[in-house]
């Protein structure tokens, strides 16, 4: 029997725990042709989750154009990518997808090339920079021309889409807003996962975007969830979990889909059938995967400076909410002063290992905090 927990890769809708709701919000939100910014952590599924409600569109009522910033640099590469990704998302083939982009793209002259697999695909001539606000211009008129011409809703999707916060100007958000306040049957969905960063693209008054979209955000699933989900699963394959041991699971991934996910992949496998979970295959698991990924950790924690070591000590310590600037977590933990300690996790947040979460912080990675407590028992 193939693994029921998946993880790393987009999943499909079996493998979804929950999301029931944020679905049909998300649906709601494309029937209306409305706007929404998606944001969460890494590895909280939101790709997997937009795709679904994608797949579950109608193909005579929708053209869908997900585009994925993640390797884009600038403006340029910007245009490209999503100027691709609607000439793909308005034909089945290559040829047609060039047929296509004729139609939609007079400034950017595309062709077929072969890449280094030897896969045809389209490519595009963008100009030099004088052009470049009449290329993005076109790009993003496209979609409108797509919706009257077949008289079809559009959806885009921007995954990554904190990535232009890297280009050298905000040339994008500010064509965006100036589009998109007058497309009608076109709904865009902004999704970010470095939380601190894209928030303010919303939220700070200065920022072109401010407010141009409605906040979504994805939060861990609940234990209540979880628990038929995995015991289901287990049972499926004549192997046996409590709830007990479902919430320590859930307890030890903090109710992270991919954490949550990942271990009980390890578990399952641990789990032989006709046979029982208990709290000693579960330490297994857990050591399994502290195991796999122990000398990445170490090369991370050898990185860091004594204050990061000490804070993160402070927080995987720490089960409630903490207050890291507070005199108490701040004495207890050696941290010098509130001044030092904000530096500190400044710094931690902008390499993206704790970001903000409902007041306090987490570590992202939730087996990075399970090995730092392994690693404080030793010593």
């Amino acid at each position: 029997m193939k693994n029921p927990f998946q993880y790393g890769h987009i999943v499909a809708e079996d493998s979804f725990c929950n999301r029931k709701k944020e679905i049909a919000e998300l649906k709601r939100v494309i029937e209306n042709s409305g706007r929404a910014f998606v944001y969460s952590e890494r590895r909280f599924g939101k790709t997997s989750l937009v795709k679904l409600v994608l797949a579950k569109l109608s193909r005579r009522q929708y053209v869908t154009v997900y585009v994925d910033l993640w390797p884009t640099e600038g403006e340029q590469s910007f245009v490209t990518v999503f100027a691709r990704a609607i000439a793909e998302s308005a034909s089945t083939t290559v040829e047609k997808a060039l047929e296509a982009a004729k139609k939609l793209f007079s400034h950017l002259a595309p062709s077929i090339t072969v890449d280094d697999d030897g896969k045809p695909l389209v490519t595009f001539g963008v100009g030099r920079e004088s052009r470049l606000d009449a290329e993005m211009s076109e790009v993003f008129r496209a979609a409108h021309k797509i919706s009257e011409g077949g008289n079809k809703k559009v959806v885009i999707v921007f995954d990554e889409f904190q990535q232009i916060l890297e280009y050298k100007t905000d040339a994008v958000e500010r064509k965006l807003r100036s589009i998109i306040q007058g497309q009608k049957n076109v709904s865009y969905i902004f999704l970010g996962s470095r939380k601190h960063v894209v928030q303010k693209m919303f939220l700070d008054r200065s920022r072109p975007l401010y407010r141009a979209a409605a906040h979504f955000p994805l939060g861990p699933i609940q234990e209540v969830d979880w628990l038929p989900f995995i015991r289901e699963r287990f049972t499926m394959a004549k192997k046996w979990i409590s709830d007990e041991q479902i919430h320590t699971v859930c307890q030890s991934a903090d109710g992270h889909p991919f954490y949550t996910q990942q271990l009980c992949h390890v578990l399952w496998e641990l789990c032989e059938p006709d046979k029982t979970v208990v709290d000693e295959l579960i330490s297994q698991a857990i050591d399994t995967l502290l195991a796999r990924e122990n000398h990445a950790y170490t090369i991370l924690w050898e990185s860091m400076t004594k204050n990061q070591q000490r804070f993160l000590k402070g927080l995987a310590a720490e089960f409630a909410k903490v207050k890291p600037f507070s005199s108490e977590f701040i004495t207890k933990h050696k941290l010098g002063t509130p001044s030092s300690t904000q530096r500190v996790v400044q710094s931690l947040l902008d390499k993206d290992i704790v970001d903000h979460e409902n007041g306090s912080f987490v570590i992202l990675d939730r087996f990075f905090r399970l090995w730092i407590q392994k690693m404080q028992r030793r010593d």
